[in-house]
């Protein structure tokens, strides 16, 4: 298996040499397996392993706190960790974070820093970027009276105060510090048809663009987005994000400058940081109706990456709803209707998937991910199981490994697992590709994909 991962469970898929030798007459499930090795992150545990495709842990890393809730290995074999923070100004059941952790293949802590105040707190996931930046999403925190004068209901805003979502890029400097070199705020593209002597006024219907500031509501709560994934296309310099709440996910430009990505005019593609793409829920931007949804409190997004079949496609954990009565979970994958100069039609957008996988074996409310490997099969994580498995393109499952195979102590609720070093022969992951792992809690201590 090409090094997947898989955080909190995290499942990354990573191409690492392969170090595990071959078995001779293999099933014919066993010879469809990818090569290489997944990086799990249980969200209990304070410990990151490396496991290889004979459920062996080969390498671990005691990252010293609980994840928060994404893990990478990265190409030359470093740890990209967030990790959990205390915050009494952002207190929230899910996905909080606030600590980003940098470690090298032995463990030592080369970058240690907080996105957590009383104005920010990094939340779910982080993006490593081929520069050495962090993509990080994070909570921006806004008064009852600044979502007020923003066009918000008031009856809305039952915590009397409202967690819009802001996108930071950071420039690692030292060993506890680091430089804000790009920023994208939600704030700055808001409309709303709820008050018209407030600000953002407009017809929802009629500008895709901008995301409506009274729809999505599902809690009224302050986390009224819920974004729970970054991901990044280098070739594109496109971002894409899951919304969770609002049941969509979102494509923005980042060749712009923090000013241009503040309006809808500058870079690229021309409109600054507006949304290029959404899709999933046409109803959030009244052109459609409940019947048109198809996401449903998904996880995941992530772009297929260049040599991958389906490169450049989107891929999704689409979770499931009880209360839309879809109570089962799939993996979808999606192409984006997009052009060679990388502008976007929404009416263009595919009504259908070009890929699914379903199974009654598995449905994750929550968290969850999956991810293209480079052979063509599926690395799938229901989180709320505990449980990761591997998919061929007809949807033979041929692979699969629960965190309660880890060790004892791996998914404990304290998070004080020991990391005993790795056995003899353990791989010194120095090349290949870096992808991702990420995590949510799960149960009995385990969980998958943020």
């Amino acid at each position: 298996m090409k090094c997947a991962s898989l955080s909190i469970f995290a499942v990354l898929t990573l191409a690492l040499p392969c170090f595990a030798q071959k078995e001779a007459a293999p099933s014919t499930a066993e010879s469809q397996i990818g090569e290489g090795f997944i990086l799990m992150a249980p969200l209990g545990s304070n410990i990151a392993y490396l496991v290889n495709a004979k459920k062996e842990i080969v390498h671990r890393w005691d990252c010293g706190n609980r994840p928060g809730n994404s893990t990478y290995l990265l190409p030359n074999g470093n740890l990209l960790r967030t990790g959990k923070t205390e915050n009494s100004s952002f207190q929230t059941r899910g996905g909080a974070g606030g600590n980003i952790r940098l470690f090298d293949w032995d463990g030592n802590l080369l970058w240690d820093y907080n996105v957590s105040d009383d104005k920010l707190m990094q939340h779910h996931d982080v993006e490593p970027l081929p520069n050495g930046n962090v993509l990080v999403i994070a909570w921006e925190a806004r008064s009852k009276e600044e979502a007020i004068a923003a066009g918000r209901k008031p009856e809305t805003l039952s915590q009397d105060k409202l967690w819009p979502e802001t996108i930071l890029e950071l420039k690692p400097k030292g060993k506890d510090d680091a430089e804000v070199v790009w920023q994208w705020r939600l704030w700055d593209h808001l409309i709303q048809d709820f008050d018209n002597t407030k600000e953002n006024f407009g017809d929802p219907g009629k500008h895709p663009e901008k995301v409506d500031l009274n729809a999505g509501i599902r809690r009224g709560g302050a986390d009224w987005i819920h974004m729970n994934a970054i991901a990044y296309n280098p070739e594109l310099n496109q971002i894409a994000m899951s919304a969770r709440w609002f049941n969509e996910v979102w494509i923005i430009d980042h060749s712009t400058t923090t000013d241009e990505a503040a309006t809808g005019k500058g870079g690229k593609s021309g409109k600054g940081g507006d949304l290029l793409f959404r899709w999933g829920n046409p109803e959030s931007y009244r052109a459609g109706s409940a019947d048109d949804r198809r996401f449903f409190a998904q996880h995941d997004v992530r772009w297929i990456p260049k040599g991958y079949p389906g490169a450049g496609n989107l891929t999704v954990f689409n979770n499931g709803d009880r209360d839309a009565d879809r109570e089962f979970s799939t993996v979808d994958e999606l192409i984006p209707p997009i052009d060679k100069k990388g502008n976007y039609d929404l009416g263009k957008a595919p009504k259908k998937f070009e890929w699914s996988y379903q199974n009654d074996d598995f449905y994750s409310e929550r968290i969850s991910g999956g991810q293209r490997m480079p052979g063509g099969n599926t690395l799938i994580c229901s989180g709320s199981q505990g449980w990761v498995f591997e998919v061929t393109p007809d949807g033979q499952k041929v692979w699969e490994m629960k965190v309660s195979q880890l060790e004892p102590g791996a998914a404990s609720a304290d998070g004080k697992g020991k990391a005993p070093k790795g056995p003899k022969g353990t791989p010194k992951g120095k090349s290949g590709k870096g992808s991702k792992g990420k995590g949510g809690p799960g149960i009995g201590g385990g969980g998958i994909f943020r």
